[in-house]
């Protein structure tokens, strides 16, 4: 009997998630209702960056202080990946697909996180993509560079498809990045047919808004999930950690591939936030990404919600 390439991967699979099990306990996971869709927020894993990815541009006197108040290495950090998954009616929505294995050593958790809510890949009925950086958008393909989810329809910002199949941006987004810019034509190029793009407000899903949030790539969006007076925003990276996105927002951070834009953009949406009380999933924030945002004298707080 001979094993397909879907089949191989299964077979492998429990082999893999020991491994990377040994390292984390338990499968991050948080679940909440807004009226009758619910989200659940589930773990890829986590990435080891340097702290000169976020914090190089930064006054470094002023960030001390910060650093030591949320207890963090100005060398390394290590922010968990939080996937949002929609189950509304009949659709069963994963907001970005994680890492893959080809990204971080500590990420490519999601389709274990996944099974152990019994989702399997086909169960996908549509893909949302915030932005393609690789920890977004790679994990859209197995170790044979097959599509994971083939049931799903995608859909991607207008702004942003047209920047990453452009051919010219591999020459213009920097040596540092130009991995990025590769893979993430490479691996949108496979779902060319099966793309649905969209621009700023569209109701992408019924309940389901798209919000520019530009500036950590050129067409980052973030989503309003909203039914009746319920609402919540998935932000991707649009406000990218807990500690100086939220206290000095109007600094610009290396992560950010257009800083100034991208900080302009935080300032914006953290008081908008602030101000309606509006429940948040970070994908890079801690404790699962779910909370809300305080307003400060100094700047805002991110204050995680226990679900």
């Amino acid at each position: 009997m001979s094993l397909s390439r879907r089949a191989f991967l299964s077979g492998t699979t429990g082999f893999v998630a020991s491994a990377a099990l040994s390292s984390v306990p338990t499968l991050a996971h948080s679940e909440m209702m807004l009226g009758n869709i619910q989200l659940d927020v589930v773990s890829d894993g986590s990435l080891t960056l340097p702290g000169s990815f976020i914090f190089e541009t930064m006054p470094k006197d002023a960030l001390a202080p910060i650093l030591n108040k949320h207890n963090l290495s100005a060398d390394v950090l290590e922010p968990p990946i939080n996937v949002t998954l929609m189950r509304h009616g009949a659709r069963t929505v994963l907001f970005d697909v994680g890492s893959g294995s080809d990204f971080a050593p500590n990420s490519g958790m999601l389709l274990q996180s996944l099974d152990a809510l019994g989702v399997a890949p086909e169960d996908i009925t549509d893909v949302v993509f915030t932005h393609a950086h690789p920890d977004h958008l790679w994990g859209l393909l197995d170790d044979f560079d097959d599509l994971l989810f083939t049931e799903a329809t995608y859909q991607i910002g207008q702004v942003e498809w047209d920047y990453w199949m452009n051919p010219n941006t591999v020459d213009t987004i920097g040596d540092a990045r130009a991995s990025f810019a590769v893979g993430a034509k490479r691996r949108l190029d496979v779902i060319a047919d099966n793309i649905n793009l969209f621009n700023d407000g569209d109701e992408i899903l019924p309940g389901v808004a798209a919000r520019a949030t530009f500036g950590h790539t050129p067409g980052h969006m973030a989503f309003e999930v909203r039914q009746g007076a319920q609402a919540a925003m998935i932000l991707g990276d649009c406000i990218g950690n807990h500690h100086v996105a939220f206290e000095k927002p109007e600094w610009e951070s290396g992560s950010d591939q257009d800083a100034e834009t991208a900080a302009q953009t935080r300032l914006r949406l953290l008081d908008q936030l602030a101000h309606e009380k509006t429940l948040i999933i970070g994908y890079h924030l801690i404790g699962n990404g779910i909370g809300y945002v305080d307003k400060s004298t100094s700047g805002f707080t991110f204050v995680a919600e226990d679900t």
